[in-house]
C-alpha cells in the first residue's frame, strides 16, 4: 500500500506541476496575446512566421526604395516640366526675332533674354533631388552632368554624366534620367537634311527648312543651289557637289520667290531675292546637336552685323524654329515616360502595400493568439490545475492507518 501511494502521490505532484506550467504558459499568452513566441511553441507555425517576416521585410525595404524613386522622378518631371516652358519661351523669343523691322538694338534684347533663358535651361538640366543626387545624370558621372564650356577655347555644353538609364525592374523605377538623351540629341535641320548660307552671299535670298517628300529617292549627297542672272533673268541650278553633277531638269531654270523647289526627294520653298554668285548650301544630317547650342546658335545669328544681315538671321532663325521644336518634343517625350513611371509607382505601391498588409496578417495569423480561445483555454486549464490540486490534497490525506481502516 505504501508503493501505491508513493506513486499517486508522485503522479500527483507531476500532473499538478504540468498543470501549473501550462496555465502559467497560458496566462503569458493571454497577455501577450502571442501563441507562438518562440520556435518551440509551434515548430511548423514558427517557421512560416519566420518566412512571412523575412518577405515583408523584403517587400518593406523596396516600398522604401520605390518611394525614394518616386520622389526623385515627381522633381524630374517637374524639371522637364519647366525645361518644357523655358523652351517655349524660346521660341516666342525667336518667333518675334524674325520681325526683319528690329532694329539692332532690338535683336540684342532678344539676345540677352536668350542667354538669360539658356542660362536657366542649364541649370534645370543640373538639378538634384533633396539627397543631393542628380536628376539627370544618366547612370552616374559627375554631380554636375552638365558643364557649360562656352566660348573662344570652348564646345559649348558638355554632358559628364554617364549616357543611359537604368532599366525598370519589377518593384523599382529609375531614380535618374539619361539628360544626354533628352538635352543633348537633338535633330539637326529638319532631322535628314539642313539648309545654310554661305556668309559670302550678297543676295537677300533664304529658305524655309526644307523637307522630305520621297525618302525613296533621297540620297544623302551634299547639294549647291547657284544663282546665275543670264539675260536679265535670275536662273538657279542644283548641282549634287558630291558627285559633282547638275541635278536634271533643275538646271539654268528661272527663280521665282516664295516657290518650292523639289529633287531627289526633297523640297525647300524659297524666299527673297538673291544676286548673282549667291548659293543655298544642302547637307545631310550626319549628327544631332543640342538644344544649348541650338540657342546660343540662335543668339550668335541676332548679334551677326555681317554682310547679308537680314538673309543670315532669317535663316537662322528658321533653322532655330525647327530645331527647337525638334527639342521642345525630345523633353515632352521625356515628360511622358517619367509620368508613365510615377503612374506605375502608384501601382507598385499599392501592390506593395496591399502584400505588406497580407504579410502582416499571415504573420499575425501565425502567431498570435486567438483571445476568445484563449480565454477559453485559460479557464480550461485553470479548471484543470484547481483539480490537480484537489487530487493533491486527496493524496496528502491517504495514510497506511485509513487504508488499514
Amino acid at each position: 500500500m505504501r508503493v501505491s501511494t508513493a506513486n499517486s502521490y508522485d503522479n500527483t505532484i507531476a500532473l499538478l506541476t504540468r498543470r501549473q506550467a501550462e496555465l502559467a504558459a497560458q496566462q503569458e499568452r493571454v497577455t501577450t496575446g502571442m501563441r507562438v513566441r518562440k520556435a518551440s511553441d509551434d515548430p511548423v507555425a514558427a517557421t512560416l512566421a519566420e518566412t512571412a517576416a523575412n518577405r515583408l521585410a523584403r517587400t518593406q525595404s523596396d516600398l522604401r526604395a520605390l518611394e525614394a524613386s518616386r520622389a526623385s522622378l515627381q522633381q524630374a518631371e517637374s524639371g522637364l516640366a519647366e525645361s518644357g516652358e523655358l523652351i517655349q519661351k524660346v521660341r516666342d523669343l525667336l518667333v518675334t526675332a524674325g520681325n526683319a523691322t528690329f532694329t539692332d538694338a532690338e535683336r540684342e534684347d532678344v539676345a540677352k533674354q536668350l542667354e538669360g533663358l539658356r542660362e536657366q535651361l542649364i541649370a534645370v538640366a543640373n538639378r538634384t533631388d533633396n539627397s543631393g543626387r542628380t536628376l539627370y545624370g544618366g547612370l552616374g558621372g559627375s554631380s554636375v552632368p552638365f558643364a557649360d564650356l562656352y566660348g573662344p577655347s570652348g564646345n559649348g555644353v558638355q554632358f559628364d554624366g554617364q549616357r543611359g538609364q537604368a532599366a525598370a525592374g519589377n518593384n523599382a523605377l529609375p531614380s535618374a534620367l539619361d539628360g544626354d538623351a533628352i538635352w543633348m540629341r537633338v535633330p539637326q535641320g529638319n532631322g535628314s537634311f539642313t539648309v545654310g548660307l554661305p556668309n559670302s552671299n550678297t543676295g537677300g535670298v533664304s529658305t524655309d527648312m526644307g523637307k522630305v517628300t520621297d525618302g525613296a529617292l533621297v540620297t544623302g549627297d551634299n547639294y549647291d543651289i547657284t544663282f546665275a542672272e543670264v539675260g536679265g533673268v535670275m536662273q538657279y541650278t542644283v548641282t549634287n557637289t558630291t558627285t559633282g553633277t547638275p541635278v536634271p531638269g533643275h538646271t539654268g531654270q528661272p527663280y521665282v520667290a516664295n516657290k518650292s523647289i523639289e529633287f531627289d526627294g526633297m523640297s525647300l520653298e524659297m524666299r527673297g531675292m538673291p544676286t548673282a554668285g549667291d548659293v543655298v548650301e544642302l547637307r545631310p544630317v550626319t549628327t544631332t546637336t543640342d538644344i544649348f547650342s541650338v540657342v546660343q546658335g540662335a543668339i550668335d545669328a541676332l548679334r551677326y552685323t555681317g554682310a547679308n544681315q537680314s538673309a543670315h538671321q532669317a535663316q537662322a532663325m528658321a533653322r532655330a524654329i525647327t530645331e527647337v521644336d525638334a527639342g521642345h518634343d525630345r523633353v515632352l517625350a521625356a515628360r511622358g515616360r517619367a509620368g508613365e513611371w510615377l503612374n506605375r509607382a502608384d501601382s507598385l505601391n499599392t501592390q506593395m502595400e496591399d502584400r505588406s498588409v497580407a504579410l502582416k496578417a499571415e504573420k499575425a495569423g501565425l502567431e498570435e493568439l486567438d483571445m476568445i480561445q484563449g480565454l477559453s483555454d485559460l479557464e480550461s486549464q485553470r479548471i484543470g490545475f484547481e483539480a490537480a490540486i484537489k487530487s493533491y490534497a486527496q493524496v496528502q490525506r491517504l495514510s497506511l492507518f485509513s487504508a488499514i481502516g
